[in-house]
């Protein structure tokens, strides 16, 4: 291979290509004690698209000239003018989305309709290394049904000497598990790991055996392909600060596949699940919203949303296809380096990229020193027990000198 491959100049080379480089110019870049930061951190917070702050002030501007007539003006029906944004990047129609709380309590609520335990079929299947939010999550929702987890809680584990799960193995325990099973609820891309499961094959296969099928979808949302429609996926949730940039505390999303928006079900609702054009009528007896709306409970957070256009916007001219491309190539390239220029560090993520989104999950002896000192040099990453440091190069902002420059830093830390 040609030694200028890797070379400070073929990163530049590289970023003057790059068709998605006037994105960066879109978004406020942190710096750390007056100096620039190499931020790959958008796996966990994304950064600031500009024009925030004129969204926000715009919405404090209506309650401070309008009071409470900017409810029906502005505030009552928020929400919906997101919702056609998400159409391309979770894989669904305007009508399967709703806007609302945060992901754990969204994943609690789809919870109370999708996951009703019998005699027979009462067991929940999770990756192991779920995030510990989603563990506790469904611990919590077995218990309330008088159930213990030893018996009703199914966790996939990879086989010994491997990292990540393989889609067989996956698929074997949905067929051996059978009709025992009430709910799969896996992470679209593990947060750990980095690895995107098969989602169309689970899916397929969860419904062969009869049970519900929902994804955490936290780490996969504006990061990967997405068909939560076409897939016959039940249900949803993601949260809307990491990949997609909305902002720390944004609301969650969820999904619910069309073919449930006649619920007859179990779920708990509140004045936001009734239609709005019975909504003010004050009845005492609900008129359910016929889509996914119907499992919202409460009006929106109008500040926390404000934001959201300006993020979604991004993706909508960038288009998931673009972003995607550009991310295999970025994470590819920081792929590259790392096994040509630092053997002591393995990557847990797997190879292929059709297998994981933009986040690297790298492991190397004292890699909470290397993490630490990554820090003092002005990288932002992050660290997650017992042995990872993830580095997550995001195509709307990060760079492929960046990349350059951090496997440098790297190199001489390692030394």
């Amino acid at each position: 291979m040609n030694e200028n491959v890797f070379s400070k100049a073929d990163a530049i080379a590289k970023d003057e290509s790059n068709t998605l480089r006037s994105y960066r110019n879109k978004f406020n870049y942190p710096t750390r004690n007056g100096k620039p930061v190499l931020y790959f951190s958008g796996n966990s917070l994304g950064l600031q698209p500009k024009g925030v702050n004129d969204a926000l002030q715009e919405q404090a501007f209506i309650w401070a000239e309008k009071g409470a007539d900017g409810y029906f003006s502005d505030w009552v029906d928020f929400h919906q003018r997101f919702l056609t944004y998400f159409e391309p990047i979770i894989g669904g129609q305007s009508h399967e989305f709703m806007l609302m709380n945060a992901l754990t309590v969204n994943l609690h609520l789809l919870m109370v309709s999708f996951y009703q335990p019998t005699q027979e079929r009462y067991k929940i299947i999770i990756e192991g290394g779920a995030f510990p939010s989603d563990q506790y999550a469904v611990q919590s929702q077995i218990a309330f049904h008088g159930l213990d987890s030893n018996e009703a809680l199914v966790t996939l584990k990879p086989n010994t000497d491997e990292d990540c799960l393989n889609t067989s193995d996956i698929i074997e325990s949905i067929e051996s598990h059978g009709e025992s099973i009430a709910l799969i609820l896996l992470g679209g891309v593990n947060y750990y790991t980095g690895q995107k499961y098969d989602m169309a094959a689970i899916a397929e296969h969860g419904r062969k055996v009869g049970a519900y099928v929902g994804f955490d979808l936290a780490h996969a949302a504006g990061n990967v392909k997405l068909r939560m429609h076409d897939w016959n996926v039940d249900f949803a949730a993601w949260c809307n600060y990491k990949y997609l940039n909305c902002g720390p505390g944004s609301p969650s999303g969820i999904f619910v596949h069309e073919k449930h928006h006649k619920w007859e079900g179990p779920r708990f609702t509140g004045w936001w699940s009734n239609r709005l054009d019975t909504r003010f009528q004050m009845n005492s007896k609900i008129d359910p919203i016929q889509n996914a709306a119907g499992w919202g409970i409460s009006n929106s957070s109008i500040f926390s949303m404000a934001p959201m256009k300006n993020a979604l916007q991004i993706y909508q001219n960038v288009g998931m296809d673009q972003f995607i491309d550009m991310s295999h190539m970025l994470t590819g390239y920081l792929a590259s380096l790392i096994n040509k220029e630092l053997p002591q560090i393995t990557i847990m993520t797997p190879d292929d990229s059709n297998q994981r989104g933009c986040q690297l999950s790298l492991v190397a002896p004292k890699g909470k020193v290397i993490w630490e000192t990554l820090i003092e040099k002005h990288v932002v990453c992050d660290w997650r027990e017992p042995s990872v440091f993830r580095i997550a190069p995001t195509p709307l902002y990060n760079t492929f000198t960046e990349i350059y420059e951090l496997v440098q830093i790297l190199k001489k830390i390692l030394r």
